[in-house]
C-alpha cells in the first residue's frame, strides 16, 4: 500500500510539472515537448529523459553492429532501465551513500591516466563525442554511487566456501573434451514466480517460435535484444566468457557436445525458458610460474620509531650480515614481522603478486643467494635475501582462484537480479508511456 504522504508528494510533483514554469503549455511555447512517462515512488521519469536513454541504447546497438529495435519496444526497455536507475539512486540516498567532489575528481583523474590523457585532453575527447564535462561528471557520480550501493547491499554479503570451490572444480573437471571456458549468447523468455500453467505454456510457445526463427537464419543478437528478459539483452544476449564451472548445469551437458555457432533450446527452468548459442570455447592449459624462496627482516615505523631510526637500525643489521652473522638469528631477534620472524624471516615460496610491488621489484632483481640493501615499503624498512627460485606448476591454484572469482560473479549476478526485482516489486510505479502515442 502506498502511504498517504507518498501520494501527496506524487500529486505535488504532478501539479508542479503541469502548472509550473515547466508545464506542458510552457514547453510547447518554447518548442520543447516534455511530459511524465512514469511515476516512480516520489520521483518521475520525463519524456526527455526517456528519449536520451533511447538515443544512448541506439548508439550502443549501432556500435555493436546490432540492428535497431522498433521504437515502441526500445522505449519500453529504456524506460525500465530508467525506473531501476531511479529506484537504486533513491535507495542509495536513503542509506546515506554519496560521492563527494574529492572522490569524483580522483576517479576522473584515474580514468584520464588509464587512457594516457591529461584532464584537459579527456575533456576535449568527451566534447568531441558531444558529452559536456558537467554531464560526464554527473553520470560518473551516479555510476560510482550505484556501485557502492551494490557492493554494500549485494556483493559484500556473498560468501564462497571451500566446499563450493571443490564442487565447482569437480563440475568443471567432469566437462568432457577439456573445455574449461565458454563464450555464450543467451535468450530468456521469463515466467513470473508461481506462474500458472497458461503462463508457462505461453512462454514455451514464444521460446519455440524464437527457436524456429533462429533455425531459419535470423540473427541471435537481434532476437535477444528484442525479446530476452536477461540482463544482457541489450548487449545481444552476450554473456561473455564463463568458466566451465560457472555455466549453469542446465546448459553444460549440451555445451560439451556443441560446436562454435550451434544453438540449442529452449530449456525450461524456474526463471523461464532459455536458448543459448555457443560463440567460442577454450581448452585447458598448464600455468607454470616462477616462484621465489625468500626471507627478510622488517623494521616498522611508528610513533616511537622514526623513518630515519628504522633505516639506521636496519643498515646496522645489514652490515652485521655482510660481516658474517647469521641472517636467521638476526631475523628472529629483530624483525617486526612476527609471522616470519619466528621462522628466521622465511617467507616460503612466493608467487608473483603475493607481495607488495616494491618488495617484489627489489626481490626479483636479486640473484639466488643475493641480499638487498635496506629499502622502504608502506610497511617499513626491509632487507631481503633470495634463497632459491623454481618453476612451479600453479595450475591447481590458478583453477581454485578462478573458481572463487567465477562463483563470486555468478552469485553476485543472481543476487543483484533478486535485489533489483525486490526494489521494483516494492516500489510504486505507474507507467504512462502509452500517453505518447
Amino acid at each position: 500500500m502506498v502511504t498517504e504522504h507518498k501520494m501527496l508528494v506524487r500529486w505535488f510533483l504532478f501539479i508542479i510539472l503541469l502548472s509550473g514554469p515547466f508545464s506542458l503549455a510552457a514547453a510547447e511555447e518554447n518548442g520543447i515537448m516534455d511530459r511524465i512517462v512514469a511515476v516512480v515512488d516520489d520521483d518521475v521519469v520525463l519524456y526527455s529523459e526517456l528519449q536520451k536513454e533511447v538515443a544512448t541504447i541506439r548508439g550502443k546497438l549501432a556500435q555493436a553492429g546490432a540492428p535497431d529495435l522498433p521504437g515502441d519496444e526500445l522505449e519500453k526497455q529504456a524506460l525500465e532501465r530508467l525506473i531501476l536507475h531511479k529506484l537504486q539512486m533513491a535507495e542509495a540516498e536513503k542509506l546515506g551513500i554519496s560521492i563527494d567532489d574529492e572522490i569524483l575528481n580522483k576517479a576522473i583523474s584515474n580514468i584520464a591516466a588509464q587512457n594516457g590523457l591529461t584532464l584537459e585532453e579527456l575533456a576535449a575527447a568527451l566534447q568531441e563525442q558531444g558529452i559536456p564535462m558537467d554531464e560526464y561528471r554527473r553520470e560518473l557520480r551516479d555510476e560510482i554511487t550505484l556501485q557502492r550501493l551494490r557492493n554494500r547491499e549485494v556483493i559484500s554479503r556473498i560468501q564462497i566456501t571451500k566446499a563450493e570451490v571443490d564442487n565447482y572444480l569437480t563440475h568443471a573437471e567432469e566437462n568432457p573434451g577439456g573445455r574449461d571456458a565458454y563464450r555464450l549468447r543467451h535468450i530468456l523468455i521469463a515466467t513470473p514466480d508461481g506462474a500458472s500453467s497458461a503462463e508457462i505454456a505461453g512462454a514455451r510457445k514464444q521460446a519455440e517460435e524464437i527457436m524456429q526463427r533462429l533455425k531459419r537464419g535470423e540473427d541471435f543478437a537481434t532476437l535477444a535484444t528484442r525479446y530476452s528478459a536477461g540482463r544482457q539483452a541489450l548487449d545481444g544476449g552476450d554473456l561473455g566468457w564463463l568458466e566451465a564451472g560457472q555455466v549453469p548445469s542446465l546448459f553444460l551437458a549440451e555445451l560439451t557436445e556443441m560446436e562454435r555457432g550451434d544453438i540449442r533450446g529452449p530449456f525450461h527452468a524456474a526463471s523461464g525458458f532459455h536458448i543459448i548459442k555457443l560463440e567460442d570455447y577454450k581448452g585447458g592449459d598448464r600455468n607454470i610460474i616462477k616462484q621465489t624462496h625468500a626471507r627478510h627482516i622488517l623494521i616498522r615505523t611508528d610513533e616511537l620509531t622514526s623513518d630515519d631510526d628504522a633505516r639506521n637500525r636496519l643498515q646496522q643489521l645489514y652490515q652485521r650480515i655482510q660481516g658474517g652473522e647469521d641472517f636467521t638469528a638476526l631475523a628472529r631477534a629483530h624483525s617486526d614481522d612476527k609471522g616470519s620472524a619466528i621462522k628466521g624471516g622465511d617467507l616460503g615460496w612466493v608467487s608473483p603478486g603475493n607481495l607488495v610491488p616494491k618488495f617484489e621489484e627489489v626481490m626479483n632483481a636479486l640473484p639466488a643467494g643475493g641480499i638487498s640493501e635496506p629499502f622502504r615499503t608502506q610497511f617499513g624498512w626491509h632487507i631481503v635475501q633470495v634463497l632459491d627460485r623454481r618453476d612451479f606448476d600453479a595450475t591447481d591454484e590458478v583453477k581454485r582462484d578462478k573458481a572463487r572469482l567465477a562463483l563470486r560473479k555468478r552469485k553476485a549476478d543472481e543476487a543483484l537480479q533478486l535485489y533489483l526485482r525486490k526494489l521494483r516489486d516494492q516500489a510504486f510505479v505507474e507507467i504512462r508511456l502509452e500517453d505518447n502515442y
